[in-house]
């Protein structure tokens, strides 16, 4: 079973994203433990602080930083990456419109890009939901995800 976790700065503003994105969680839900946190927004270096707090919590995870300088794999390779966590939870970190703090990044295990374009805070959430789902999708043999 897994246990992946979404940190992720503001609301979205965005009703179509919005849905999207409940869609993706909701799906998740049902399948495993899922959790999305939505944390205030504010300057880079508050937004750090809640982040880092609501680390605490999470001591045993894989932590992973959204991040434009992190690296890219394909759906597969995220997929076979959390499998091999072996139940271990993993935490994804979305930050604001101004990204990360370097102690957010430093404090990451991975480094992680969607793609070498830049997205709003708002699309790569939905983009990392939709990914976790792939991800689980392929663990159990479903037919979502294509090659």
């Amino acid at each position: 079973m897994f246990r992946y976790t979404v940190i992720a700065i503001g609301k979205m503003k965005n009703r179509s994203l919005a849905a999207l994105c409940g869609d993706f969680c909701k799906r998740l839900q049902r399948q495993g433990n899922f959790e999305l946190i939505e944390l205030k927004d504010g300057d880079v270096a508050s937004e750090g602080l809640r982040i880092r707090e609501a680390l605490i919590k999470r001591s045993d995870a894989r932590i992973y930083a959204m991040a434009e300088e992190g690296e890219t794999r394909s759906s597969q390779q995220l997929a076979d990456e959390l499998y091999a966590l072996q139940g271990r939870p993993a935490v994804f970190i979305i930050g604001g419109a101004y990204g990360l703090s370097d102690e957010v990044k430093q404090h990451a295990h991975q480094l992680f890009a969607l793609s070498p374009l830049t997205f709003t805070h708002e699309i790569a959430r939905m983009l990392v939901c939709e990914q976790l789902y792939r991800a689980v999708s392929i663990q159990n043999g479903s037919k979502y995800h294509h090659e």
